[in-house]
């Protein structure tokens, strides 16, 4: 079994005395694509602001890769290894499609952009970007500016950006939120392409049990405060306390 490249020991949090989590346990391991599902409210986006840094736990410890990244600054973690992909994009809508991988790609390999230093000098950087849209499938609308791109579109810049911090470890929040049902699964098979090509590890939120069911390799169930239950998605989606407290009977 592979070697796990995110373990949470023992998490907790709260805010204003309203607890979110109470000893919060599991482990990732290195190359798996699997999911976290919850109820609204359960925390899933406080789980990833805690591993991005964007939070401090209470108690506990977020292991990437060996080292304690909890409480880190997020531009740490950023450096470390892990990148992030929000639920809202986090583009700028006035660049062009290649100058946000671009300026991504170059901030990554410590480079510096100056008047005196157009993209155009940047010939390695400039490959690179256009090989992270190709990924991505956006190469043929490297010019167009960012803000004028579909909501699905956006989403899979976001994702390139993201790709761009040459990341181990990749979170996706929620990553088909507010897509038409066939932008949904474009982004699905984009997603379970980009895990099969480029062999990082991927964690995602999702809503959408179909989605989650489809191309998890694992799903953990974030409820009452806890892990309440990980397993394979048959596992899970037959697991009758995931069921009562989640699911619906339904499944």
């Amino acid at each position: 079994m592979p070697e796990a490249i995110l373990k949470i020991e023992g998490l907790s949090k709260s805010f204003e005395g309203s607890q979110v989590f109470n000893d919060v346990n599991f482990a990732i391991p290195e190359g798996e694509l699997s999911s976290i599902i919850g109820p609204n409210g359960a925390g899933k986006t406080t789980l990833f602001n805690l591993i991005t840094g964007y939070h401090v736990p209470d108690k506990g410890k977020i292991l990437f890769r060996g080292t304690n990244i909890a409480g880190m600054q997020p531009f740490h973690i950023v450096g470390l290894g892990i990148a992030r992909a929000f639920q809202r994009t986090n583009i700028f809508p006035r660049m062009t499609v290649l100058e946000n991988v671009l300026t991504t790609v170059i901030s990554a390999r410590k480079g510096n952009l100056s008047l005196f230093a157009p993209f155009r000098n940047h010939d390695k950087d400039h490959e690179r970007a256009y090989e992270i849209l190709e990924n991505v499938g956006l190469a043929d609308m490297a010019s167009r500016e960012s803000g004028t791109l579909a909501h699905g579109n956006q989403k899979r810049l976001d994702i390139a950006v993201a790709l761009a911090l040459e990341p181990k470890m990749l979170l996706l929040d929620e990553p088909t939120a507010g897509m038409s049902p066939e932008e949904r699964w474009h982004t699905v098979e984009l997603v379970k392409g980009l895990w099969e090509k480029l062999k990082i590890t991927m964690l995602f939120i999702e809503h959408d049990m179909d989605i989650v069911f489809g191309i998890s390799q694992k799903v953990r169930v974030l409820c009452y405060k806890t892990i309440l239950a990980e397993g394979t998605p048959k596992e899970i989606s037959s697991n009758q306390q995931v069921i009562e407290a989640y699911l619906g009977e339904e499944v």
